[in-house]
């Protein structure tokens, strides 16, 4: 197993705005796996986990994966502090789920006007039909819980007995047009949701989030052998 890490970037999609969206890209072979943060902009703890990882694999990529790294899927509500995107739409309701629906309760889960009109969901979608994935990991910040979809409870647990965040098969209220619903749930790509304590400090973001990410692409890898 080497220790080295040949990264390469490229452009994930385009936002709402215009923006291009960096992919960083790490190994050649192995399990696939994909990496998100800042699906919502005003979660800056996970965009803080996102970029902890990058640099920890920019330095040494020691796994046989091939991980994508996507720092901030919502460039444009991260640069205002918003949760929505440029348009307004919760991307993590916007996604083309057997359950979406243009029904919302509140402003700041608009849906978009349908599904997958926005096109960070349709880059979302489109490297899923295109890459094989066996693993996803999308950092949130609200109060600490490992939502799972899909056969990921063993790179949960791992993350649970760094952490001890509760497991949970669900976040406790409705959520159509998930990512969690279209990967884990209706394509089998076993999805993690992963929310970090909001507030929580950059210091121990870096030292136990990515950590236990780190511990939990492990069990990913192995189970790819």
């Amino acid at each position: 197993m080497s220790s080295s890490s040949a990264i390469k970037s490229g452009i994930f999609g385009y936002t709402a705005n215009g923006l291009p969206i960096p992919v960083y890209n790490f190994g050649s072979r192995g399990p696939g796996v994909l990496i998100v943060g800042g699906v919502h902009g005003n979660e800056p703890e996970g965009i803080a986990c996102a970029h902890g990882l990058l640099n920890l694999f920019a330095k040494s990529f020691p796994y046989v994966l091939r991980l994508d790294l996507v720092p901030i899927l919502n460039l444009d509500g991260a640069l205002k502090g918003e949760r929505r995107n440029g348009n307004g739409v919760d991307l993590n309701r916007n996604l083309p789920t057997n359950d979406w629906t243009a029904k919302f309760d509140q402003e700041k889960y608009f849906p978009g006007v349908s599904a997958n009109s926005e096109p960070e969901s349709q880059a979302v979608v489109n490297y899923l039909k295109i890459n094989k994935i066996t693993f996803i990991v999308s950092l949130h910040s609200w109060y600490p819980l490992l939502n799972i979809n899909g056969a990921c409870q063993d790179e949960a647990e791992v993350i649970k007995k760094i952490t001890h965040y509760e497991i949970k098969e669900s976040i406790g209220y409705p959520t159509p047009g998930c990512l969690g619903t279209y990967a884990g749930l209706e394509r089998d790509i076993p999805t993690l949701t992963y929310e970090i304590e909001r507030g929580l400090g950059t210091k121990e973001i870096l030292s136990t989030h990515c950590k236990a990410i780190v511990e939990s692409l492990k069990v990913c890898e192995r189970r790819g052998r």
